[in-house]
């Protein structure tokens, strides 16, 4: 193949991260391992035929099977990479038609050639960081153009922090114990309470870190229920790891959700933190037979902007699949306010809570049963704004999202849908290596609001689904269903997150730093009784 049978894959151009300079070329020999992904065979939702009276778990495997079948990608699609990578001396370790992806392993020097990019090392000035990374475009031959939707992980940069913050036990509210238990918010939130999730299956997405039993052993019997079953899944050679920092956010998915909904089982799916990692992980969870879960929390993210395009699609990619089989997305909307930690002073919207296909889960701080935005006033405060990306979806019109703070007055997707508590001082207790601690952070809203989707799911006997249509409909015509937050911005100074950032403030109605409010559970119970959900327009047969 000649220079000119290449193109650009398009959105798939890379710059190095903020203060990173090359200092070498990557080891010719060193081990590269991407991800190619394919395009869906067909970009309609497939109709769904539910067997009546079928338990969950075979209801939603039955779901994942006629999904995949019609999304799947073409044999002939396939054909086309797994020759186009052997003729390039790279190995296929393996094809999986209904997640569209082709696993591809070969050198640095052969993956350089055979996609057209220079591979080196990166170092970030004044952080321990050194990754992989190439600079440009990725390039394609002629007859993948429109085949390949994305090449991830060539670049192997960390591409996602988790949105958690440990409570400062010197300040006067921890002090005057305004901490809780995920149960006390879930009962201030008035979730159902004649549903334990049993039947259900909650996914938890994790770049790093781990759990321990004695922590969930230690934490459960505290609140005086039975631990859950807790299953790990390894994706991409990741494991289940505790000793780093991340285990704070693994402990807190597992745990929170898992007290709200304490017999809905809880799969976690470990992954490396690269953009191939982190869709790999979500894709696994999605086509996942065997565990088939009904909710995805994600409670890991970034800026839109430190993002490729391509790896924007593929991931919304695999959104679109899962609001197809009736599974629900709830993604955290980050912690750094409406700057969401760029350096550029300009308000971001964080991904993947973006998405239009996900529920994104905003910050507010509760104290009883009064709520205000989270801001801390010191850097940490809930994201939100105004996707660059993603146009305002249709169900989302009636919210009148406003234009971005940022000069044009771009539209877009706005965020987050929801909010729930996730101020540090008045967050949640969690069991981390033996301790008792307090933790904050919108990555305890989206596990929080995933256990009360597993009650939604068990209590209507179907699954919510693509759950964010549902909820403006709601609001338009049952506003009491949310907890409307009035009171409050994430405006953030400047701090060591980034520089300071005019963001978005909370008003009547829906805004884009607290959404349409908290969720009184109960009362959308009531609410999506009569409401047709996606999940719903499946055909039921006898």
């Amino acid at each position: 193949m000649t220079d000119n049978d290449r193109r650009q894959l398009g959105g798939s151009d890379r710059v190095p991260l903020p203060g990173a300079r090359r200092t070498g070329n990557a080891g010719a020999d060193e081990v590269v391992k991407v991800t190619v992904l394919v395009r869906p065979g067909s970009t309609e939702n497939p109709p769904v035929t539910v067997v009546a009276g079928s338990d969950p778990r075979a209801e939603r495997q039955a779901r994942r099977r006629q999904v995949s079948a019609a999304r799947a990608a073409t044999q002939a699609d396939l054909a086309l990479v797994t020759s186009f990578a052997t003729g390039h001396g790279l190995n296929v370790d393996s094809v999986d038609a209904a997640r569209r992806t082709v696993r591809l392993s070969g050198t640095a020097a052969s993956m350089g050639a055979a996609f057209g990019v220079d591979l080196g090392r990166y170092e970030v000035a004044g952080q321990s960081l050194s990754y992989r990374g190439r600079e440009g475009h990725v390039l394609i031959p002629a007859d993948l153009d429109g085949v390949v939707e994305a090449v991830l992980g060539l670049d192997d940069r960390p591409q996602a922090r988790f949105d958690l913050k440990f409570a400062d036990s010197s300040t006067a509210a921890a002090a005057a114990g305004q901490s809780y238990w995920a149960t006390q918010v879930a009962g201030l939130y008035d979730f159902p309470t004649t549903s334990t999730g049993a039947g259900e299956s909650i996914a938890l997405i994790e770049l790093g870190g781990g759990y321990q039993e004695a922590d969930l052993t230690s934490y459960f019997e505290q609140l005086g229920i039975a631990a859950p079953t807790v299953v790990a899944v390894g994706v991409d050679g990741a494991a289940n790891s505790p000793g780093s920092d991340a285990d704070g956010e693994v402990d807190l998915d597992i745990q929170v959700a898992a007290a709200v909904a304490p017999q809905a089982e809880i799969v976690v799916y470990f992954a490396p933190n690269t953009d191939d990692g982190f869709v790999d992980a979500i894709s696994t969870a999605v086509h996942d037979e065997q565990n088939a879960p009904s909710v995805i929390s994600i409670s890991w993210g970034a800026a839109e902007s430190a993002w490729t395009e391509q790896a924007m699609t593929a991931m919304d990619s695999v959104f679109a699949d899962a609001a197809a089989a009736g599974v629900t997305v709830l993604c955290a909307a980050g912690d750094h306010g409406a700057g969401d930690a760029t350096t550029d002073g300009l308000a971001h919207a964080d991904f993947p809570a973006s998405s239009p296909h996900v529920v994104a889960c905003g910050g507010t701080r509760l104290t009883g049963t009064s709520e205000t935005v989270w801001n801390e006033g010191d850097g940490w405060a809930t994201g939100g704004g105004i996707s660059d990306v993603f146009d305002v979806p249709e169900w989302q019109k009636p919210a009148a999202v406003p234009a971005s703070v940022n000069a044009g007055g771009h539209r877009g997707r706005g965020l987050p849908d929801i909010a729930g508590n996730a101020d540090s001082s008045t967050g949640y207790i969690v069991v981390i290596n033996g301790q008792n601690a307090v933790v904050g952070g919108t990555s305890a809203v989206a596990p929080l609001y995933a256990g009360l989707v597993a009650l939604l799911n068990s209590e209507l006997g179907r699954p919510v689904g693509e759950l964010s249509p549902a909820l403006y409909a709601v609001a338009g015509t049952d506003p009491s269903v949310f907890g409307d937050v009035s009171s409050g911005d994430n405006s953030v100074p400047r701090s060591s997150y980034g520089p300071a950032v005019s963001g978005y403030s909370a008003g009547p109605g829906w805004d884009a730093c607290s959404g349409l409010g908290s969720i009184n559970g109960t009362a959308l119970l009531n609410a999506l009784q009569t409401v047709t959900l996606p999940a719903e327009e499946a055909s039921t047969v006898s």
